[in-house]
């Protein structure tokens, strides 16, 4: 065992010997856990010895080892993710969508082959795939997909997962590829305390692998399984290869199938006892068990992957241009919704936000045709390594906004990942960045205004009767009104003058601007479209002591987050958001001029809360339409949760409630699959006035 001595009392010599014995302790350990899944030392054991390694490694720079344990921890230093070239194919895979299809497939290759063929079949795992390529048997650098030819270098991100080898059991060269991938037991909990939550763990995976600091990723609890190994003098079989990966140190995923109607599949089986072996009469079966059993692995898999065993014979098939002839992947689900992306264009938001929309062939998608899918931001975009004309999966997240999941297949044209234009597309503006998104910092933007104005006018905000987007956009190119406070004070008498409108269209206008000013404090302050002021956060405040517009602007004048991170919900980040948003000069004006019309900007105390019977108690609610008494229907969710009911923005398995009225969207059809109960106004009405 390692010395006990100080590390003072140690000559270089020593220091040397005995950092190398606890890096081969300390790699024998991670191994047993992380690979084989049976540790033979407690934690607290592992750790004693790992703080003895920082330790010497600190007092002992000069002996530190490239394959140390501690490049684990990661780095908070920012580092570049420059491309490299790949020097292994790295390709698609042709699909399989049924039993059929693939019968079909094995009998083609066997015949292209000459020869009756064996096939080892693994489990197509939903991650993020990487290449490692290992020189003389220690880690060199560790390689995205990217497009095939060239991908990201994020070695000092792939050195942080404890699966991955550092150093290999012996001095080979190889190139690994392999599936980083996040255990869905984990998913839930990491991307809960997200600011942006990720879609799927694959997409949460990849977006951490790209991160700029190896610190970060190493907090993350990513794993991998290898498939596929490139060495100098290659195994007769593939199953070789991987019984050669595993011996290297390499985890291998242990739910992998071998059928052949010309091996001796009992002596295989004694090789490899947690295998499935079989005849190829045997594959339908198998494939319909591991459809079922899909749901019970801890990470995503949507198919499986039948490679021809015999190296020679894949040597001989060769590739097309984009797909090796010896492999297909055999899906679980034909796709619902893949398309290619035709156009990436660039959308400027109210707060100035810059979102890059995908423009896809148009596709059919949960009964609707979708031609627009989100990409969030560049980050996002970079972590699907997408380009115009790739083939991608589309879904429908909250089954209300499209969005594009993952690249199925690299576009054949050559285009490379998409970038951000550099200056704002609608005024020009040069764009800055603030966290993971660009902005435009001009508040004149047309699309900043039109933005802002829209989302005031909005249903669930001012709902401003009569005055919808169409209206809006009329008044807006016309210059009738240039911002959200002239909504109050231009007469709708000058739309006489345009085509379609008429006198009854115009009053009906001015009636709803009217009845718009009745509209609460809370409202109002949601309206005004300050970031990061929703209705929760606007019924923080309020119920905080921030009653009133003056108070909040005079907290604000202050700059001191504590004012506003005293009240318990409100965290740094949105404190600080108040400060500068309430501060700016635009936003005061904006403030005033809506004040000046009539606006309520105050909201009196309750003089007692009346306790009301909970009987919403144990319910979880959700609302979707539009109703005759609640305007906005949030009102109808406060009713809820003052009879003790919890309300959700979106209808999951734990929604037992659905309060739907007249247009009613995709949350009905969900509710109404996922069993939950639909509760229609005139019903709600009767269950609040219920004792």
């Amino acid at each position: 065992m390692p010395s006990s001595n100080t590390s003072s009392n140690l000559n270089p010599e020593q220091a040397e010997q005995e950092i190398e014995q606890l890096c081969q302790i300390l790699n024998r350990y991670q191994y047993e856990y992380h690979v084989l899944s049976r540790p033979s030392v407690s934690d607290r054991e592992y750790d004693r010895l790992f703080d003895r390694l920082l330790q010497m490694e600190n007092d002992f720079p000069q002996a530190h080892r490239p394959d140390s344990p501690t490049q684990r921890v990661g780095s908070d230093l920012t580092q570049e993710l420059p491309e490299v070239p790949h020097t292994i194919p790295v390709l698609s895979l042709d699909k399989a969508y049924s039993a059929e299809d693939l019968r079909s497939w094995i009998a083609k290759t066997s015949k292209n082959a000459g020869q009756s063929l064996s096939f080892v079949v693994e489990e197509k795992i939903d991650g993020a795939s990487i290449v490692l390529y290992y020189e003389q048997g220690l880690l060199a650098r560790a390689v995205t997909r990217g497009n095939g030819l060239v991908g990201n270098d994020i070695t000092a991100n792939i050195k942080t997962i404890r699966a991955v080898p550092l150093r290999l059991t012996q001095s080979v060269t190889v190139a690994v590829r392999g599936e980083i991938f996040l255990p869905r037991s984990l998913f839930e909990r990491i991307n809960a305390e997200l600011e942006i939550p990720y879609a799927n763990p694959r997409n949460l995976a990849a977006g951490t692998l790209r991160r700029v600091k190896s610190a970060e990723v190493a907090a993350v609890p990513l794993d991998i399984l290898v498939y596929e190994g490139y060495f100098s003098s290659s195994p007769e079989t593939h199953l070789e290869v991987l019984e050669a990966l595993f011996a290297l140190g390499f985890k291998i995923n242990p739910h992998t199938a071998f059928y052949s109607d010309r091996r001796d599949l009992e002596t295989l089986r004694e090789r490899h006892p947690a295998w499935t072996f079989g005849k190829f009469s045997d594959i339908p079966t198998f494939l319909e068990r591991a459809r079922k059993n899909r749901r019970a692995r801890d990470y995503e898999i949507d198919g499986l992957v039948f490679k021809v065993d015999e190296l020679a014979v894949r040597e001989a098939l060769g590739f097309t241009g984009h797909h090796p002839r010896w492999a297909i992947a055999f899906k679980f689900e034909a796709p619902q919704a893949e398309s290619v992306v035709e156009n990436i264009e660039v959308q400027v938001g109210r707060t100035g936000r810059i979102t890059p929309v995908a423009r896809i062939k148009p596709v059919l998608l949960s009964g609707s045709t979708i031609a627009n899918a989100t990409l969030h931001n560049q980050d996002y975009v970079d972590l699907l390594e997408l380009a115009i004309g790739d083939r991608v999966s589309v879904s429908k997240r909250g089954d209300v906004i499209p969005a594009v999941e993952r690249v199925v297949e690299k576009n054949e044209l050559g285009n490379t990942t998409w970038r951000t234009p550099e200056t704002c597309p609608s005024c020009g503006t040069p764009l800055t960045r603030h966290g993971a998104h660009q902005f435009c910092e001009n508040p004149k933007c047309l699309d900043q205004i039109r933005g802002r104005i829209r989302f005031f006018a909005g249903r669930n905000q001012m709902d401003i009767d009569n005055l919808g987007p169409e209206t809006l956009d009329v008044l807006i190119e016309r210059d009738i009104i240039r911002d959200v406070e002239d909504l109050y004070t231009f007469d709708p008498q000058v739309l006489l003058d345009l085509p379609g409108f008429g006198e009854k269209k115009v009053q009906l206008i001015r009636e709803g601007l009217q009845k718009s000013k009745r509209q609460g404090y809370r409202n109002v302050l949601v309206s005004l479209g300050i970031p990061e002021i929703g209705q929760k956060v606007a019924e923080l405040l309020v119920e905080g002591g921030y009653r009133d517009i003056d108070t909040l602007l005079e907290a604000a004048e202050k700059k001191d987050p504590a004012l506003f991170t005293g009240i318990h919900g409100i965290g740094e980040k949105t404190a600080q958001t108040l400060i500068e948003e309430l501060s700016r000069p635009e936003v005061r004006r904006r403030i005033e001029g809506l004040r000046k019309s009539g606006l309520h900007f105050s909201e009196e105390a309750p003089a007692r809360q009346v306790i009301l019977p909970q009987t919403f108690a144990g319910q979880t609610w959700c609302v979707t339409g539009s109703f005759e008494n609640f305007k906005p229907r949030e009102s109808a969710m406060e009713e809820v949760k003052r009879r003790g009911g919890r309300v959700t923005s979106g209808v999951t398995s734990k929604t037992t409630h659905l309060l739907a009225g007249p247009g009613a969207g995709s949350k009905l059809d969900k509710a109404r699959a996922l069993g939950a109960q639909i509760v229609e106004e005139a019903d709600f009405l009767k269950l609040l006035a219920s004792p």
